[in-house]
């Protein structure tokens, strides 16, 4: 088959020039593809023209994309002799499809140009509201993509809604949602009040409207702070190995640098604490352990029960666990309130850790070397118990 041809209209076509203007005007600032909106409108001409004329032609409606210029087209197929057409809206024969454009054959189709009364004022009226709604679902898409691109990034909005609930946020161009288990349990949120949060999913409402899910207790959210706090880690000369964190509480942040010469403990802490601070003031107060991480597990797990003092760790790495000993003074420290450091540490380091004191360590090797004294004892016994005959009947 022949790419389609067309007939010469010998009318003027339908003038949209201000539509064209308007298109251009949504492409800047909305950034919606013109030729979107073109496909778009096209569509809902056609459906205008059909619903409006009763039509059973095939009908196809363009749009200059320079001038607006509508152009409507009925198509036929091409068939031989008049006798062979069987429904006239739907085929023409060769003679007259030649007559129109002398290159046409037969199995080809024809392009007839149709220009209907008041089809400017039907289209107008009838297609608006498609038209409109694939501008909105146009606008609904850009958004979607330009937040979905950003995930995992920290954005700023305003609160407009906080009753204990979820939170909302103003993100100029849409609304960021925060469910309650992503809110830092120790903060109250405040109608105005403009936070900081990290961009957690993107996800499309029920009416096709993006939604964005941010969080201030995700561990993403204070690894991107240190982002943005410490150049280092921004350019990568220091990694963040792992975080854990109890929300409004505690987090431990474990940080490595390749480069012997620098201290990346003391690089993510700053000059008198000053860049660490201002983590800990947008986390409202919640305490930072930043340890150093180690290829040796028993090193980077004494570091990470930080700030509780390891007196020595006994490691099975195919179990992966570790017997942890710590002073007396230091026992309650090590595990934390409610077991919360010695938590975050198992978060932290990905191993199971049991922790004990000196003296319950020393308990549990007395108590192991009695139960192996009992068992000598308790085969001597045995021995002594065994009859002078069957002794005999042995030695022989």
């Amino acid at each position: 088959m022949k790419k389609v041809s067309k007939a010469k209209a010998n009318v003027p076509a339908i003038d949209s020039s201000e539509l064209i203007i308007a298109m251009d005007e949504l492409e800047k600032e909305k950034g919606i593809k013109k030729d979107y909106l073109l496909e778009a409108i096209e569509t809902a001409l056609v459906t205008a023209y059909k619903r409006n004329f009763d039509s059973a032609e095939n009908v196809k409606i363009t749009m200059d994309k320079e001038t607006g210029e509508i152009h409507v087209y009925a198509e036929k197929d091409v068939v031989e002799k008049p006798e062979d057409i069987e429904n006239s809206k739907l085929q023409i024969c060769l003679d007259d499809a030649k007559a129109i454009n002398k290159n046409l054959q037969v199995g080809d189709k024809a392009e007839i140009e149709q220009v209907p009364k008041n089809f400017g004022r039907i289209a107008a009226q009838t297609a608006k509201q498609v038209i409109v709604q694939k501008i909105r679902e146009a606008s609904r898409n850009v958004l979607f993509d330009e937040f979905n691109d950003r995930k995992g990034e920290i954005v700023s909005g305003i609160i407009q809604k906080a009753d204990g609930g979820t939170v909302v946020l103003d993100l100029g161009k849409l609304e960021g949602v925060m469910p309650v288990k992503e809110q830092i349990p120790t903060e109250t949120y405040k109608v105005n009040d403009k936070i900081r949060a990290y961009i957690l999913n993107v996800e499309k409402g029920t009416k096709g409207a993006p939604q964005v899910i941010v969080s201030r207790a995700h561990n993403d959210f204070v690894r991107k702070l240190f982002e943005l706090e410490i150049p280092e880690i921004y350019e990568g000369v220091i990694e963040i190995k792992g975080v854990s964190r109890d929300p409004g509480n505690r987090c431990k942040v474990a940080v490595y640098s390749p480069n012997e010469n620098i201290d990346p403990v003391g690089s993510c802490v700053g000059q008198k604490g000053i860049r660490i601070q201002n983590i800990i003031n947008e986390l409202n107060g919640e305490k930072i352990d930043v340890i150093e991480w180690s290829e040796d597990p028993a090193i980077y797990i004494s570091a990470a029960l930080l700030p509780a003092e390891v007196m020595a760790v006994d490691v099975k790495p195919e179990e992966k666990f570790a017997q942890v000993i710590v002073r007396d003074d230091q026992l309650s420290l090590a595990i934390g309130k409610a077991g919360q450091n010695a938590r975050l540490a198992a978060r932290l380091t990905n191993w199971k850790i049991d922790i004990k004191s000196e003296s319950q360590f020393r308990e549990m090797l007395a108590k192991l070397n009695e139960e192996e004294q009992g068992d000598e004892q308790a085969t001597a016994e045995q021995i002594e118990e065994i009859p002078e005959e069957v002794k005999q009947n042995e030695e022989e």
